[in-house]
């Protein structure tokens, strides 16, 4: 099995610090990092339907990462849990009205930030095994 995580920032280095601070295996299951620098790559990776979950670059330009989480929330049936990347403590009330699932500072802290991806992913995975 794998996990597959979508990251999605136009700052190459922000990519990079997430895929550094994830590492190469989440709840024990081997973890596929994708990248997207633009909204249009992200919807269309969404559209593939086997995101597990998203971290989204708040400050990204020119499509912010809480305008794309809100966006994708309202459109997309089976929307995968988003985790916010924000700047600023300040910024915790828009990324609530994004719908979020959970924020994180950046830059990311690699021994708390797996386990707030690894809690969404398979808080998610357990819930639909418990409504089929």
């Amino acid at each position: 099995m794998e996990t597959v995580v979508l990251v999605y920032s136009d700052d190459r280095s922000v990519r990079s610090d997430v895929r550094d601070a994830l590492g190469t295996t989440l709840g024990g299951e081997n973890l596929v990092i994708r990248e997207a620098a633009t909204q249009a790559a992200v919807l269309m990776e969404l559209d593939g339907g086997d995101i597990d979950c998203c971290v989204f670059d708040a400050e990204a330009t020119p499509a912010g990462g809480m305008g794309l989480c809100k966006q994708i929330h309202d459109e997309y049936e089976a929307c995968p849990p988003v985790v916010l990347l924000i700047a600023r403590a300040a910024d915790s009330w828009l990324a609530a009205w994004s719908l979020a699932e959970a924020v994180q500072s950046f830059p990311v802290d690699p021994l708390t930030f797996p386990k707030v991806v690894e809690d969404l992913v398979f808080v998610e995975v357990d819930e639909v095994a418990e409504a089929a």
